[in-house]
């Protein structure tokens, strides 16, 4: 049912422009599907879901995979993380990006299409995303390579 239900949300993400949950909540009603807000919520994040700008200037869902293949405008890097990051610092081996609140997702899946030195891998979740680097001095060096593009 999960696999059905996950299937259905990129299916309709993709016909239509989603721009809330209560609306694809809504919509997979329609479809059969009898879903709560918090199942909604919870397909969203396991499918990787983010908001994507449209032409008209408004959001929609899209899956992460999508949004880069279908942004392929000059900067998408820096605009995404002027617009999404707040501040980064480290610790040890581990960087921290504060992000505004929603906005993590879309920050970390840019940064991971971007080639890193010394990146062993990151997480995300809603505000705030982590980079385990190699070394300590790669973690301080990323994260003043971050601050460029942060406002604070």
């Amino acid at each position: 049912m999960k696999n059905a239900r996950h299937a259905k949300i990129l299916e309709l993400i993709e016909k239509e422009s989603i721009d809330r949950q209560e609306e694809l909540l809504q919509h997979l009603r329609e479809s059969g599907f009898a879903v709560t807000q918090a199942t909604v919520s919870r397909d969203i994040r396991e499918l990787g879901l983010i908001k994507a700008a449209t032409g008209d200037g408004r959001y929609r869902y899209v899956a992460a995979s999508n949004a880069a293949k279908s942004s392929h405008t000059p900067g998408r890097f820096q605009t995404i993380f002027r617009e999404s990051v707040i501040r980064a610092d480290c610790a040890g081996h581990l960087v921290l990006v504060k992000c505004y609140t929603g906005m993590a997702n879309a920050a970390c899946e840019v940064f991971d299409a971007m080639v890193w030195n010394d990146v062993v891998g990151t997480l995300s979740g809603d505000d705030t995303f982590m980079i385990l680097m190699r070394t300590e001095q790669a973690a301080l060096d990323i994260t003043q390579e971050i601050r460029k593009y942060t406002a604070n």
